[in-house]
């Protein structure tokens, strides 16, 4: 169980690490920070590299609800560690969980019957793994220019872990799915600070919640959940974005009509014909919208570091990862003029078609002064970055190609 008095024991004396659940002042750690140019000035300013409980020093965007972004440097492996994974929030009120009396309700319109599920008996159940990314659908907002509002995430608003748990649809077996079932949707245990705070609330198509890869998960990288990321169980919905996967789930509901309410609409829609998109969330489209669903095919150059010193005539590995929706990534494409001409980066291992994807490839610069270098990414249905912006209200799916720049002596 979280309680106050085992956050400060997990904190160590004289650390005063607070969890953002119980609203204590965190450690601020004095590591430089590495963050975009282009992010606005203010934040640029007033974000500090900020320790919670069982966390490496991540960069602190917003304290109450707490929003903490992994640093660059983290995503130079396929799998990110749970100590360095980000911290996503929407309410204040972080909860406190006790493993003994936790259940989740299970029911629904679109349900035949209910159930309650305690983690003992989701640990009963038939386990499955998945190795997927976790991005929050506002990843890279910062970068957007002009800037529109919302948390103002630079790269680290991702992290890629290895999950463990039950199916949903081993789940909605106990209580049987009706054929006028349309979504599935989903409550965790926290909330906001006052009662006229909309509770998060999500749902996903039914079709979406019947596939083996969508999970209830109690495992994080092979360890029990860590609370910040879930405890005891959350939702996994790999190649979607963040936003669907429920945190501290309580609830799962079957519906025989659309969900309302604002975190389903008007929050995470994107304006129709914006982006592609082959996983349609069609219950939940308009006429003018459509909620956001698969994550955009995209890459990060995380070595060396952006203006990092590197000598002429002597070679280089520039190195990163590439992500999409769940096609798979078949290439990563590196340039070192600009995008005029583009050679083929070398694929690591490939750890599941949900999962980051490493590449690297061997830099010679002929000559000193600045250099820069560019990757592109491109998954198995001919999907590839962008080069301009895609701009939308929310600030939604940037993967415009990256430019690194370095100094050549």
């Amino acid at each position: 169980m979280i309680t106050r008095r085992r956050v400060l024991e997990a904190a160590g004396t004289g650390a005063a690490l607070a969890a953002a659940a119980i609203g204590l002042r965190d450690s601020v750690d004095a590591a430089p920070l590495n963050l975009p140019a282009a992010l606005p000035e203010g934040l640029r300013n007033n974000a500090t590299m900020e320790t919670l409980p069982g966390k490496k020093p991540l960069i602190k965007l917003s304290y109450r609800p707490p929003n903490y972004e992994t640093p660059i440097e983290y995503f130079r492996t396929a799998i990110t560690p749970n100590d360095a994974f980000f911290v996503r929030y929407h309410l204040s009120s972080i909860p406190e969980v006790d493993a003994k009396t936790w259940k989740i309700a299970v029911g629904g319109d679109g349900a035949n019957g209910t159930a309650e599920i305690t983690l003992d008996d989701l640990k009963k159940m038939p386990a499955a793994e998945v190795v997927a990314v976790n991005l929050c659908s506002g990843n890279r907002r910062g970068l957007f220019q002009p800037h529109v509002p919302g948390v103002e995430w630079g790269y680290g608003a991702m992290g890629c872990a290895r999950w463990k748990g039950a199916r949903l649809k081993d789940i909605l077996d106990k209580v049987g799915l009706k054929k006028e079932a349309i979504e599935v949707s989903f409550d965790g245990a926290d909330s906001g600070v006052t009662d006229k705070t909309p509770d998060f609330v999500k749902s996903i198509p039914a079709w979406r919640a019947v596939e083996d890869s969508t999970l209830i998960a109690y495992e994080m990288n092979g360890v029990p959940l860590p609370h910040l990321h879930g405890f005891p169980a959350r939702l996994i919905v790999p190649g979607w974005t963040g936003t669907y996967w429920m945190k501290h789930v309580t609830s799962i509901q079957a519906l025989t009509k659309p969900l309302g309410g604002f975190w389903m609409n008007p929050a995470y829609r994107l304006p129709l014909g914006k982006f592609p998109l082959v996983a349609r969330f069609v219950s939940q489209e308009t006429a003018v919208n459509t909620p956001i669903t698969e994550i955009v095919v995209n890459s990060l150059i995380t070595s060396p570091d952006e203006g990092a010193r590197i000598s002429a005539g002597q070679a280089t590995t520039v190195g990163g990862i590439a992500w999409d929706g769940g096609y798979g990534i078949t290439s990563v494409e590196a340039s070192t003029d600009g995008g005029k001409s583009w050679t083929a980066a070398t694929l690591g291992p490939d750890l599941g078609r949900y999962a980051f994807r490493t590449w690297s490839f061997a830099f010679t610069p002929s000559a000193k002064g600045k250099a820069s270098v560019m990757a592109r990414a491109t998954n198995k249905i001919g999907q590839s970055q962008t080069t301009e912006l895609i701009h939308n209200p929310a600030g939604y799916h940037h993967n415009v190609i990256q430019q690194l720049t370095l100094n050549v002596a």
